[in-house]
């Protein structure tokens, strides 16, 4: 008999939850940051949920989040015009950086030295956050509003997708565009998976998987509903995606086969990824929270607690009492 998916619901925003990652593993764990429209980004615990801290400056919106490898930064993107960098162990705000329109994502280097920032105003930035004072370098192209960018290929490439039905593969050092891919709806969401150079990005119904140092595609899967999130588990077997239908379906990796799909929110998702040791994922929904789901149900891990049916139970406790009467 399969067991039922028990998600852990983590409360605490009062809008939507539309953007979120995980931390890398760190000698105290992992850890995870949501982003919301209520303009309050919070850090937790990665394999419980449990609340950390909430960010607070901003005055309006953050539509993005990110953490540093290390979880010692925090960076944000909101509707104010700025983006943030946090000192994520203490809380406290270390930068303002002004925009000229709404900022939409944020993206550290692995060494976490610079930031790339993306937005409304079509322009890719990156800033040296050792020298806060410099302009950033400025990347131009995008003909709509820029909705995802993110590093790739050790930090030499920057991965953006924008409203102009778009995805552009950029070189950091001429600035130049390496190859466009064109679609016939917006990207909803972008996943680089640096373990293989993949790239997952999802729009309409369909969940997309690419080699990202070239932008070839490997495959793609349509799913029932529209999709606003994917994300590939790190072993790459499977794939979980959620959106317009409150559902979350889990697909094999290799055979493209649905393994199953639940509900638990009760409104759109808009986010989803895994953890950095793939026992979970989270989910963010209009509904204003997040949800941790395991990947392998009935584990013992985090705060789910694996207990055996009473009938089992007491069969494996006589097989066991059989095994030692002589």
């Amino acid at each position: 008999m399969a067991m039922r998916q028990t998600p852990l619901t983590c409360s605490g925003h009062t809008r939507p939850v539309v953007d979120l990652a995980f931390s890398g593993i760190t000698p105290y764990g992992y850890f995870l940051i949501s982003a919301c429209k209520d303009g309050k980004p919070m850090l937790r615990q990665g394999d419980t949920g449990d609340w950390m801290g909430t960010f607070l400056g901003h005055k309006g919106a953050v539509w993005g989040a990110t953490l540093n490898k290390e979880a010692t930064k925090a960076a944000t993107a909101a509707a104010d015009f700025t983006a943030k960098v946090w000192d994520a162990v203490t809380g406290d705000e270390v930068l303002t950086l002004a925009h000229k329109h709404i900022v939409k994502s944020v993206n550290f280097t692995q060494d976490s030295n610079c930031l790339l920032t993306g937005g409304n105003d079509k322009v890719l930035r990156i800033y040296d956050l050792s020298k806060p004072e410099a302009e950033p370098q400025e990347i131009a192209g995008h003909t709509s509003a820029i909705k995802k960018a993110l590093w790739c290929n050790n930090d030499q490439q920057i991965l953006s997708a924008a409203e102009d039905k778009t995805i552009r593969l950029w070189d950091k050092n001429t600035k130049e565009a390496v190859k466009t891919l064109s679609f016939d709806a917006s990207v909803s969401s972008m996943e680089y998976i640096p373990d293989g150079e993949i790239l997952v990005i999802t729009y309409g119904r369909t969940i997309a998987f690419y080699k990202a140092h070239s932008l070839d595609l490997i495959k793609t899967v349509d799913a029932p509903a529209s999709i606003h999130s994917a994300s590939l588990h790190p072993e790459k077997d499977l794939f979980v995606a959620g959106g317009d239908d409150f559902k979350l379906y889990k697909y094999d990796y290799t055979t493209r086969e649905e393994m199953e799909s639940y509900k638990g929110h009760f409104g759109p998702i808009h986010c989803l990824r895994f953890s950095p040791d793939g026992e979970l994922y989270a989910s963010g929904s209009e509904d204003g929270t997040l949800r941790l789901w395991q990947t392998a149900v009935g584990k013992t891990y985090g705060l789910w607690k694996c207990v055996l049916p009473v009938i089992f139970a007491l069969n494996k406790v006589f097989m066991i009492s059989k095994c030692l009467i002589p």
